[in-house]
């Protein structure tokens, strides 16, 4: 049981509709290369642009039932693919780093703002989400159990156990910084402290401070039928701009989580009192 995933690792245009268009393309032809679904950098609608001037920042933010949003929920009908469409959220008192996932039917299955803002820098324009969801997608090949955290999400151990604890297999992360050996050093262990594959969109190198490298870890450290460990790591894009594509094999990380020590199986939360508190 195997789950495609395209990685929309693209340049971002000057307007809306540009956005609009070139998403669209790419969709197309992950589709074409037969994924499952499609996963889009962070904050794809404007190319993850943050004018701090709140009135500008307002003008270029979207809804999420808009024309935009909305376009992607016909694509993924048509194409009979799920798509994480991601995009500048209009929201009071400010605008929010947001991700749809519809599913291969266009359904809406998951709605999530980024939790951890990079309030320290041009981020701080912008509103926090205040929770973490999980929803149950429907593929060709079945059924998996997704999440998302976006960006700086990842160097928090709490975003993804949060969503391990909901049932997440498979966590989708959008971003826009460079992916250098310290942050795909966090990915890999939060893949592996909670037994769950992470996907990682970026944007390419030719976007400010942006370097590509897209990845999937797996969350699968060793097998039971072989010896020593093994790269979690499964697929990591170039710096390249491109669609690119890795397969997630749900079956073999089902029998790790059944079979592992890893995730929630000796935690001991009542020893955690600390992590509650303000």
């Amino acid at each position: 049981m195997k789950l495609r995933i395209a990685f929309l690792q693209l340049l971002p245009g000057e307007t809306l509709a540009g956005q609009l268009d070139k998403g669209i393309k790419a969709c197309r032809e992950a589709k074409a290369k037969g994924a499952d679904i499609a996963l889009f950098p962070e904050m794809w609608s404007d190319g993850y642009r943050l004018p701090q001037d709140p009135d500008v920042l307002r003008r270029l933010a979207v809804c999420k039932d808009g024309s935009f949003v909305q376009a992607f929920a016909m694509l993924a009908a048509e194409l009979e693919m799920a798509i994480g469409i991601t995009f500048l959220e209009k929201h009071e008192p400010s605008p929010l780093n947001s991700v749809v996932i519809f599913d291969r039917r266009g359904k809406e299955i998951l709605h999530y703002s980024k939790v951890h803002i990079c309030a320290f820098d041009d981020e701080k324009v912008l509103s926090g989400g205040e929770d973490f969801h999980t929803a149950d997608l429907e593929y060709a090949g079945g059924t998996v159990r997704i999440g998302s955290m976006i960006c700086f999400d990842r160097e928090f151990p709490e975003s993804a156990r949060i969503l391990m604890l909901k049932g997440a297999e498979l966590i989708l992360a959008p971003n826009a910084c460079p992916m250098e050996i310290n942050r795909l050093s966090a990915l890999r262990t939060r893949a592996y402290e909670n037994m769950a594959a992470i996907a990682t969109c970026n944007y390419p190198e030719g976007q400010p401070d942006c370097n590509g490298h897209s990845t999937l870890f797996d969350g699968v450290p060793w097998l039971p039928d072989e010896p020593g460990v093994r790269d979690m790591c499964v697929f990591e894009a170039s710096g390249d701009p491109g669609v690119y594509t890795a397969d997630l094999d749900l079956d073999q990380l089902r029998k790790h989580r059944a079979e592992d020590v890893m995730g929630a199986k000796y935690r001991r939360p009542g020893t955690y009192s600390a992590l509650l508190s303000n």
